[in-house]
């Protein structure tokens, strides 16, 4: 695992995409109940806007006032006619991660890292699972840091809007054309010790499809969701927060395994459930991240 992997305490629940070049989304995002703020320079942005976006985020980052809220650039790819200045601009500005979009393999990873190169040591990078070729490339993908060295790495973004036009594939309330790619992601961030989060609810206004979706990706193991819209905020945080009967096992799990008396031990029947130690780290994982969400909350 790369040294500069996000640890799992740190709640990203909900990743809510703000046009960058829209001063007063920007703003509003310092106030919003998100767990991450995506500066956005690419999708979000028209082609006349780019430079304007770009001075933005800079600004933005540079100035700072997200609370405990994580920042995070998305840029351009490489290959378009803004990609490589962002991403200058964008390691200068030093946020928490920098998102890069359109990847297709280890190699377009190890580029962008290499692009980034004078971040500074606390930004990451992020890339985004969305063209067909990324699909059959996953494990390589999420392998990049150890097997390539593309140190900063630390994170899957899905972009399922992009891969069904590159699919031809219909956007389906189950979702079921990308089940396989869904599953699949996450299966290779965890593989790497890489947080994963899910794609956009395209529906604005259906908070009931928004909820089953929120459901699904917690189900298939995503970290949080990406957003386009403050109000799917709610949703998103109530779904991806561990549930406190959840939360309550596992401590009991954890005081079970710490109990002296039960050294040594690989299994242990905790209130009336099997408990392994595999539950024991899944545990600790879970405490640390509903005890970061409550500390969040109290501040």
């Amino acid at each position: 695992m790369s040294p500069m992997v996000s640890r799992p305490s740190r709640p990203r629940r909900s990743a809510l995409y703000m046009p960058a070049s829209n001063p007063r989304t920007v703003e509003k995002a310092r106030s919003l109940a998100c767990d991450v703020v995506i500066l956005d320079l690419e999708d979000a942005v028209l082609p006349e806007a780019k430079l304007e976006a770009r001075a933005a985020a800079v600004a933005a980052v540079t100035a700072g006032g997200f609370g405990g809220r994580e920042v995070v650039v998305r840029v351009n790819a490489l290959e378009t006619p803004w990609g490589e200045a962002d991403l200058a601009a964008a390691a200068s500005a030093g946020p928490d991660a920098i998102l890069a979009p359109k990847v297709r393999g280890p190699a377009d990873v190890l580029a962008y890292d290499r692009a980034i190169a004078a971040a500074p040591a606390h930004t990451r990078l992020w890339v985004m699972i969305e063209t067909v070729q990324s699909i059959f490339a996953l494990d390589a993908i999420a392998g990049a840091a150890p097997k390539h060295g593309a140190s900063r790495l630390a994170g899957l973004v899905m972009g399922v809007n992009d891969l069904a036009r590159e699919m031809g594939a219909r956007q389906s309330a189950d979702r079921a054309p990308f089940h396989a790619a869904l599953s699949l992601a996450v299966t290779a961030a965890r593989a790497h010790g890489l947080i994963i989060l899910d794609g956009v609810h395209n529906e604005i206004d259906d908070l009931a499809a928004l909820e089953a979706v929120c459901r699904q990706g917690a189900a298939f193991g995503f970290d949080g969701k990406t957003l386009i819209h403050p109000s799917h905020l709610a949703i998103c945080n109530e779904v991806f927060t561990p549930a406190p009967a959840e939360v309550a096992w596992a401590r009991a799990v954890i005081a079970a395994f710490d109990d002296p008396r039960n050294a040594g031990k690989g299994a242990l029947r905790v209130e009336g459930r099997l408990a392994e130690l595999l539950h024991r780290d899944q545990a600790l994982k879970m405490v640390a991240v509903a005890d970061a969400i409550a500390s969040a909350q109290e501040r």
